[in-house]
């Protein structure tokens, strides 16, 4: 029987993870990754790092799983998106730290482009907005502040790559990027899945800076030999939150994913490319036969909500005991939080929204107030779907992640959006989707055999009446709209 190796690049680990073609984990390494802030809203990373505790993760996964390198049919990578890495294509050195997708130094370059009202077209082609998160602002900056690098990248001497580019630069010496991946830069028109020359002109980058864009599942190459002792193919390469939505069999329009982490991502498969108002257009996937689009809704805090209890509240110890005191109450007695920690993502967009908690009363106790922060994890999971509607309405939402472990957060989650909540046995799908994309990949398995591989461990049920989830939903968004206008209260 053959394996598979996923390739899991994250923004805090590089992980690595043995399938066998069953779908089942057998052995698994990380090794944290440690970013720098030079500045303040600046996220950096070494490049070298990246490919290091990669490379070793590899190594010790196949280790602990006792597999010979021979017996692995197939390569799958995830990684982080938008992160930018720039390296001299002769030696196939970094150029400098690598900058994460979380930095924001960009944001004066993406505001006068908006401001010079380019964000319509741009969207049209990219399905994306004008924003720091995307490569293309970071590029330029890297161009705009190094004249060196910059004269050196119009000479055709310097690459530039998000870190599944880093990674295959280093497994297989190839300077090669996947769809997915090169959708997130700003750069690559949506529809024709090519580098687009009026987005390269707008940003001032030279298109020789640029891998070549593949198909998301087939070939990237065979890996060095010299790296596990025999080269093996590399059939499937895919953005984290694509590869969570592969791993989760979202093979249909009107299927979604949402991956519960410090923030969460809500992703769903469209029949095609359409846009929608609030959230982003991105691709899904690319294989040969077919290209799949999905909308994507980005939360900026889920996760980092319940720490907040912690570390920021000191109502709960630690974060695996919010459930049990959420469970101390029916309901949350009229309290409604709004977790805009830092601003509100989609569909709202409100950089300058803060956090609040209303409805407070005498009777109040910490109880109500957890319960009330699992509702808004809950609550902007719907916000984003009810955006995707426009163009599909949601049919089923698959969790993953660390909340997802969480059984009344699950359950709240299925009343909020009136539609079955399905939790799958194992929760890493980012790593599972990685494998089973490679294993489509490389011909042993189709769609139909990673969807009979995905296996439900609880469904939870829609078990509120219409109207009382109507009239949450109603105290949701006034709370929502009072916390966009905190800067009206400011000035």
């Amino acid at each position: 029987m053959g394996y598979l190796l996923a390739l899991d690049q994250g923004t805090t680990s590089s992980r690595a993870v043995i399938f066998d073609l069953e779908g089942r984990p057998l052995a698994s390494a990380q090794h944290s990754l440690k970013p720098s802030f030079p500045r303040p809203g600046w996220v950096e990373q070494d490049p070298a790092e990246i490919w290091e505790t990669t490379l070793r993760a590899a190594r010790d996964a196949l280790e602990k799983a006792g597999i010979d390198p021979g017996k692995v049919a197939a390569i799958g990578i995830t990684n982080q998106r938008e992160t930018t890495i720039f390296w001299e294509k002769a030696t196939g050195k970094p150029l400098g730290p690598a900058i994460v997708w979380q930095d924001r130094r960009t944001a004066p370059l993406t505001e006068r482009l908006r401001q010079a009202g380019n964000e319509g077209w741009v969207r049209k082609k990219t399905g994306l907005v004008l924003d720091p998160y995307f490569s293309a602002s970071k590029i330029a900056w890297r161009l705009d502040e190094d004249p060196e690098l910059k004269r050196r990248a119009q000479n055709g001497e310097v690459a530039f790559g998000t870190v599944d580019a880093w990674l295959l630069e280093n497994l297989t010496g190839q300077h090669l990027t996947d769809a997915t991946n090169a959708s997130r830069t700003l750069l690559l028109d949506l529809e024709s899945l090519t580098w687009d020359e009026e987005l390269l002109e707008l940003f001032g980058v030279p298109q020789s800076l640029l891998p070549e864009v593949r198909p998301s599942i087939g070939t990237f190459g065979s890996t060095k030999p010299e790296l596990f002792g025999r080269a093996i193919p590399i059939t499937a390469v895919l953005g984290d939150q694509q590869a969570a939505l592969f791993g989760q069999a979202a093979f249909t329009p009107g299927m979604a994913k949402n991956t519960y982490g410090t923030g969460a991502f809500v992703v769903m498969r469209i029949a095609g490319f359409t846009l929608a108002e609030g959230v982003l257009t991105t691709l899904a996937w690319w294989r040969e036969g077919e290209v799949a689009y999905a909308l994507e809704g980005s939360i900026f805090v889920a996760g980092a909500l319940i720490q907040w209890l912690v570390e920021g509240l000191g109502i709960i110890e630690n974060p695996r005991a919010v459930e049990a005191l959420a469970r101390q109450v029916e309901d949350t007695g009229g309290v409604v939080l709004v977790p805009a920690l830092t601003g509100l993502g989609a569909p709202h967009w409100d950089p300058y929204a803060r956090g609040l908690i209303i409805g407070l009363t005498r009777g109040t106790t910490r109880a109500h107030i957890a319960r009330a922060a699992l509702e808004a994890i809950a609550y902007q999971t719907l916000d984003a779907t009810q955006a995707m509607a426009a163009v599909e309405p949601i049919r089923e939402l698959r969790v993953d992640g660390g909340a997802s472990q969480n059984d009344l957060l699950m359950q709240i989650q299925a009343d909020v959006l009136g539609v079955e909540v399905a939790r799958p046995e194992y929760t890493e799908t980012t790593a599972f989707g990685a494998a089973m994309a490679a294993a489509v990949g490389a011909g042993l398995l189709d769609l139909d055999a990673v969807s009979a591989r995905w296996k439900e461990a609880r469904r939870f049920r829609p078990s509120v009446d219409p109207e009382k989830r109507r009239q949450g939903w109603a105290a949701w968004k006034e709370a929502i709209e009072k916390a966009k206008g905190w800067a009206k209260w400011q000035t």
